[in-house]
């Protein structure tokens, strides 16, 4: 990706247009971090930029970004400009194309201002962002309540990057986000769910919940995350503290992952606990994760997260508490358990559920015991079944509900090693559904 941005930046250059790389990318590497992508600025025009490059996507050409696919990922190419009025809190109704100096002038931050000629191996730095990546700070651009109106996101994304970096916000930038915490409301919850999901895979995610909850933003984006502050837990079980600490303990021991879903889990997997509180012989939350799964699958839906990724993490959530019955449940139940989809998530989940609360994993290790004894052949998790549908038509079964119950029945006999041919499998169907 780098020597592709180079290559673009010189195709820019040898057809006499300045071409810097500008923002994240330039914050990153001044900071000792590989960018994840890399964008151009430049004075080159939006109809320029789709003359040299054949395969630029020039939508967005109006506001004066190209998009430059590059294999499965994608360059931008921006036009030094001015930006217009915001009339959506995301986009400016119409720009003014000009210098690099005033399109420092218009972003978000000054960490994220700062350009980098490499033609030259010169820093490009309008807006002081040098001076604040060295102390430390988060500083809007300007007028910090400017830059929040213009772009309510900008809200979160402060409090991302302060996070991140573990940085300080800069005060007249900390009081602009108390003052505008209610615009957040007027964000898709779609850009929302795509901050949250940086915030929650990236290291520091819980100083990032913590200012996300200082600031009142986290009750108006999850409000069922922030009614987990003050939901108290039995000691003997969660010496933590209440089931915001239990879970902040949790993200802060998964750290930084590349398993979105799993994150997700994390944060969302007591959200029941609230809703099903009561104390009788000691605090309890009975059927806390199926509830929770419930309400994941209400904010995931909100939030427009992907089906596939949705379902997993309702499933993760919902199934956390049956690991306390592992060294219970029937072999048949177990093996059905042990072979579902994502079932290495499941088991992190729980491992972190155990760590983050009373530190004992015996159902952890006893689980990773019996993968190791039941997975030595495939057949002995998912075995192929003995008997199908027509073998059942053959016997007199007319297609029904008690088709999926015997099939069931037959498979729980041979997880369990009861049997292991079809005529084991046909006589026992005979003397137990047959009269």
């Amino acid at each position: 990706m780098y020597r592709k941005a180079l290559s673009c930046i010189s195709i820019l250059r040898n057809n006499g247009f300045k071409a810097y790389l500008a923002g994240g990318c330039v914050r990153d590497m001044l900071l000792g971090i590989e960018p994840m992508d890399y964008d151009i600025a430049t004075d080159a025009k939006p109809d320029q930029i789709g003359k040299i490059f054949k395969e630029a996507v020039l939508t967005w050409g109006h506001l004066g970004v190209v998009i430059l696919p590059y294999r499965k990922n994608r360059f931008e190419i921006t036009t030094f400009r001015g930006d217009g009025e915001y009339d959506d809190a995301r986009h400016p109704v119409n720009v003014v194309f000009t210098n690099e100096q005033e399109d420092a002038q218009r972003r978000d931050f000054t960490i994220n201002g700062i350009f980098y000629d490499t033609e030259n191996d010169k820093i490009i730095d309008y807006v002081n962002g040098q001076e604040d990546l060295k102390n430390g700070i988060i500083r809007a651009i300007g007028n910090p309540e400017d830059r929040f109106n213009e772009d309510h996101l900008r809200i979160i994304r402060a409090i991302r990057f302060a996070a991140r970096f573990g940085f300080c916000i800069e005060k007249d930038t900390y009081n602009a986000i108390l003052k505008y915490a209610d615009k957040i409301e007027t964000v898709s919850n779609e850009r929302i769910y795509m901050e949250l999901t940086k915030i929650l895979v990236a290291e520091n995610a819980v100083a990032a919940f913590e200012l996300l909850f200082e600031t009142r933003i986290l009750e108006k984006i999850l409000k069922e995350v922030h009614a987990l502050k003050g939901v108290r837990q039995p000691p003997e079980f969660h010496p933590e503290g209440d089931v915001w600490d239990h879970t902040m303990l949790m993200l802060r021991n998964l750290g930084k992952t590349d398993k979105p879903v799993l994150a997700w889990a994390v944060l969302l997997h007591d959200i029941g606990k609230p809703a099903t509180y009561m104390e009788t012989d000691r605090i309890r939350f009975n059927e806390h994760s199926r509830i929770g799964s419930h309400m994941a699958s209400d904010i995931l839906r909100r939030f427009h997260c992907p089906n596939k990724d949705r379902e997993t993490i309702i499933s993760l959530i919902d199934q956390h508490m049956k690991f306390m019955a592992v060294k219970e449940m029937r072999l048949s139940t177990l093996k059905r358990f042990l072979r579902q989809d994502d079932f290495d998530l499941h088991l992190e989940l729980h491992r972190l559920d155990c760590i983050s609360s009373h530190s004992k994993l015996d159902n952890y290790d006893f689980t990773i015991r019996m993968i190791k004894e039941l997975a030595k052949e495939t057949a002995d998790l998912k075995p192929k079944l003995l008997v199908n549908g027509d073998d059942l038509i053959e016997l007199g079964f007319k297609p029904g509900p008690l088709f999926k119950d015997i099939l069931r029945s037959i498979e729980d006999e041979q997880l369990e090693g009861n049997l292991v041919d079809r005529e084991n499998a046909i006589d026992w169907i005979k003397k137990r559904y047959l009269r």
